[in-house]
């Protein structure tokens, strides 16, 4: 079956940088574009960032734009994200959701799989 394990959260001050890694398999990753998504308690689950499947395109919400970078390895089937500068607000659940067709988007509904999320807190 398919399986998105997400690893790399963890407490980290405010200005702080992780690098979360999303490990698929049991589908063919480079046929899947990917998301990554986060919420936090009480909000709704938002947008981070998304890859084309060839990883040329990429996709950013507003509130990390500039600030975090989706990257994807098809080889060993690992999509990434690196956060720079964190804020407090960063803080919450962050997920990687894999998607069959070919277009980024921000739309949580039309992802296919989904992992159980890594916790990210970022202390002020």
């Amino acid at each position: 079956q398919v399986q998105l394990v997400e690893s790399g959260g963890g407490l980290v001050q405010a200005g702080g940088s992780l690098r979360l890694s999303c490990a698929a398999s049991g589908l063919t990753f480079s046929r899947y574009t990917m998301g990554w998504f986060r919420q936090a308690p009480g909000k709704e689950r938002e947008f981070v960032a998304g890859i084309s499947r060839g990883g040329g395109n990429t996709y950013y919400g507003a509130s990390v734009k500039g600030r975090f970078t989706i990257s994807r390895d098809n080889a060993k089937n690992t999509v990434y994200l690196q956060m720079n500068s964190l804020k407090p607000e960063d803080t919450a659940v962050y997920y990687c959701a894999a998607d069959r067709m070919n277009t980024v988007v921000d739309a949580s509904y039309v992802y296919d799989y989904w992992g159980q999320g890594t916790q990210v807190t970022v202390s002020s």
